[in-house]
């Protein structure tokens, strides 16, 4: 994938975000919620000054910190295609849009807007951006662990076995 390909597939899905963020507070905000499909999914509107669960709401500022650092570092490594795997910058590029996309709403707006609620279980409200960071972080991890288990060694190899002292 090159740079400026990357680039603008970076640019689509931050002002999708963003624009998914507008309207959630522009239509959602004033009504608090709405049913998508009964006892499965809810839209509803959450300021989120916190991490994930709300948790560190009161270190917003650290967070956003914390959250650029990652960012910066993940940025480089998908500019200077390090990876040399077209797979890992698609995940990276997942990674860093979404955070980006919450990073905005952090530093404009002092917390991050929340709309998905899943009501079948036990999980925090979240957003267009959290799923692009969850499904490209999910993505790296099942491929960095197939790619170890490809690379281990097998252990009994054809001529590697070992002398007893039986011959």
């Amino acid at each position: 994938m090159s740079v400026l390909f990357s680039m603008i597939i970076c640019v689509l899905l931050i002002g999708a975000d963003q624009l998914i963020k507008y309207l959630v507070v522009s239509l959602l905000k004033p009504v608090g919620y709405t049913d998508i499909l009964e006892g499965v999914l809810r839209f509803r509107y959450v300021e989120n000054s916190g991490a994930i669960f709300g948790s560190f709401s009161a270190y917003t500022a650290a967070l956003t910190f914390f959250s650029v650092i990652l960012l910066a570092v993940t940025l480089y490594l998908m500019l200077t295609n390090k990876s040399n795997s077209k797979f890992v910058n698609a995940c990276l590029l997942l990674m860093v849009s979404g955070g980006i996309g919450n990073v905005i709403d952090r530093i404009r707006l002092g917390y991050v807007v929340d709309f998905i609620e899943v009501l079948f279980v036990d999980f925090a409200v979240f957003n267009f951006a959290d799923c692009l960071i969850t499904v490209g972080a999910f993505a790296l991890i099942v491929y960095l662990i197939v790619d170890l288990v490809k690379a281990s060694p097998d252990k009994k190899q054809p001529g590697t076995e070992s002398v007893n002292g039986s011959d």
